[in-house]
C-alpha cells in the first residue's frame, strides 16, 4: 500500500531576519483619506462595545469571617497583605494572592473591631487595632501563631482607654498613634497614657486620620456635624467645619497634601482643599443611601467608596458621577472599602463576613503585554476618549446593570431633587430681587467654618 504524507519545510513560512520587514510611506494628506474620520468613529464604537463584553470586574470572594467586617489595613510593604477586623472581635490577616488567611486571632477584642492600621518601622507584620472594649492592642504576627496551631496569639503590647474607640491611625515615621472615642487621644508606643488629648466640642468622634505626607496634621469627624483639623506640634485644632450632616469617614490625597475626601450621611462624597474649607473642590453624587467609607487610589487621581446601599463605586476626583459601579446578588451593606498600593485593584469588607477583591478596570487583564497587544489597547483608549460625547460612543461606556432597589431610590432620589430645585426657581420667580441668592452646589453642605 502507497501512503502519501504531506511534508512541510519551515523555511517556507517562517522569517529568517526582522530586516525583511520593508517600512511603507504613508501619505497623511487628508484628501486621500476620505472616509478616515468614519473609520475611526467605527473603531471607537467596537472598543467601546468590546470593553462592556469584557468587563468582568468580579475576581474573588474570602471568606472566613463568620460577622460583618467593619475594618480593614492594608500594608504599605507589603501588597500581599490586608488585615480585617470583625464584628465578633476576630482579627485576620489575608494573602491576596493565595486568597487565604495567613494569621488570625478568634477573640482579639470583646465586641466590634472598629480600627486597624499598621504599625512603620522594620517589623512590617506589626499593627495597631481598636475596639469597643476599651483595648488598644499591638500585634506581631509570629510562626507560632499559625492558623492551624492551637496556640492562641498574644498581643504584644495593650493600651487600656476610658472609652470605647471608634477609630486609629499611626503616625508615618514617629512613634505616635491617634484615636477617636469621645475624644482625639495621641499616644506615645512607650507610654501607658496618651501625651495629649484634643477635642473641640464634639460628642463622639467617629474616626481619625493623619495625614501622611504633611505629618503634623491630623483629621477627625464627629457625631456633630463636624469635621475638625488638628495640629501635632502644638496639641491644639486648627479648623472646623460643620456640615450639613455627619461624616462617617476620612481619606486624605498621598498625592496632595492639602486634599481630603469624606463620606457623609447625606449619600454623597466631598473633596475638599483644607487651606480653604468653605467650599468643596467637587461633590461626587451617585450613591443612593449613607456613604460609610472611602478611600484614594496610590495616584491620588481616583477613588473608591462603600455605601449602605450594598454597592461599591469608583470615582474620577475632577468628575462628579463615578465612573463604574460594583455589586453582586449577596453582597450587603460595604462598611470599608480600599484601593490596593499598585492601583490595579479594589477590596471590599461588607456585613455579610466577605472580603471581596474586584478590578480597579473592569475590563483590564492582568499579565505581561506584546508591544503589539499595548499599543492596540492604548490606540483603543484614545479613541474612546475622542469620541465619548457621541450618542451611540457614550450610550454604550455609560451602560450598566444595577439592582432594581438601587435604580428605584435613584430614581426617587432624582425626582425629589428636580422637585427640590422647581420649588426654589418658584420662590426666587415670586420674591424680591435678591431675597433667595442662588447658592453653588459645592457651598450648600457647607454651614460654617471656624479657624483657631
Amino acid at each position: 500500500m502507497k501512503v502519501k504524507a504531506l511534508s512541510r519545510s519551515t523555511a517556507d513560512y517562517t522569517r529568517e531576519t526582522k530586516s525583511d520587514i520593508q517600512r511603507l510611506p504613508r501619505n497623511v494628506d487628508p484628501a486621500l483619506h476620505p472616509l478616515e474620520r468614519a473609520r475611526e468613529y467605527k473603531r471607537a464604537l467596537n472598543a467601546a462595545k468590546l470593553e462592556r463584553m469584557f468587563a468582568k470586574p468580579f475576581l474573588a470572594s474570602l471568606t472566613g469571617h463568620v460577622d460583618g467586617i467593619y475594618s480593614m489595613a492594608k500594608n504599605p510593604w507589603d501588597l500581599d497583605l490586608i488585615t480585617t477586623g470583625s464584628g465578633d472581635g476576630e482579627i485576620r490577616m489575608w494573602s491576596l494572592s493565595n486568597q487565604e488567611t495567613l494569621w488570625r486571632v478568634p477573640s482579639a477584642h470583646r465586641g466590634i473591631v472598629k480600627g486597624v492600621c499598621n504599625v512603620p518601622g522594620g517589623e512590617t507584620d506589626r499593627f495597631l487595632s481598636v475596639g469597643v472594649d476599651k483595648m488598644v492592642k499591638v500585634w506581631s504576627r509570629t510562626e507560632s501563631a499559625a492558623v492551624a496551631g492551637d496556640a492562641t496569639p498574644e498581643p504584644a503590647a495593650t493600651y487600656s482607654g476610658k472609652h470605647a474607640f471608634s477609630g486609629v491611625d499611626h503616625h508615618r515615621n514617629r512613634p505616635l498613634f491617634a484615636t477617636s472615642s469621645s475624644l482625639v487621644e495621641v499616644w506615645d508606643v512607650n507610654r501607658s497614657e496618651p501625651v495629649s488629648n484634643l477635642t473641640w466640642g464634639a460628642d463622639t468622634t467617629n474616626t481619625v486620620r493623619m495625614n501622611q505626607t504633611e505629618v503634623n496634621v491630623l483629621a477627625s469627624c464627629g457625631t456633630d456635624r463636624s469635621i475638625i483639623l488638628y495640629d501635632l506640634r502644638t496639641s491644639s485644632p486648627l479648623a472646623k467645619l460643620i456640615m450639613t450632616l455627619s461624616t462617617n469617614a476620612i481619606a486624605w490625597n498621598p498625592m496632595e497634601a492639602f486634599m481630603f475626601a469624606t463620606a457623609s450621611e447625606d449619600h454623597n462624597v466631598y473633596t475638599f482643599d483644607m487651606r480653604r474649607m468653605d467650599h468643596a473642590v467637587n461633590v461626587l453624587r451617585d450613591h443612593v443611601s449613607a456613604v460609610m467609607d472611602v478611600d484614594y487610589s496610590p495616584t491620588g487621581s481616583e477613588l473608591v467608596s462603600g455605601g449602605y446601599d450594598r454597592s461599591v463605586r469608583l470615582w474620577d476626583i475632577k468628575r462628579g458621577h463615578s465612573r463604574d459601579i460594583y455589586h453582586t446578588k449577596r453582597m450587603q451593606r460595604v462598611f470599608c472599602v480600599k484601593y490596593t498600593l499598585d492601583n490595579k485593584y479594589v477590596l471590599s469588607g461588607s456585613d455579610d463576613s466577605n472580603l471581596r477583591l474586584w478590578r480597579a478596570r473592569a475590563s483590564e487583564r492582568v499579565g505581561a503585554k506584546s508591544n503589539r497587544e499595548r499599543a492596540t489597547l492604548e490606540y483603543a483608549e484614545k479613541l474612546k476618549d475622542r469620541y465619548k460625547y457621541l450618542p451611540e460612543v457614550r450610550r454604550v461606556l455609560r451602560q450598566r446593570n444595577v439592582p432594581s432597589a438601587v435604580k428605584r431610590a435613584s430614581s426617587t432620589k432624582q425626582d425629589m431633587l428636580q422637585s427640590r430645585k422647581r420649588k426654589e426657581e418658584n420662590q426666587r420667580k415670586n420674591s424680591k430681587p435678591g431675597a433667595n441668592p442662588r447658592v453653588a452646589e459645592r457651598k450648600k453642605a457647607v454651614i460654617g467654618v471656624t479657624t483657631k
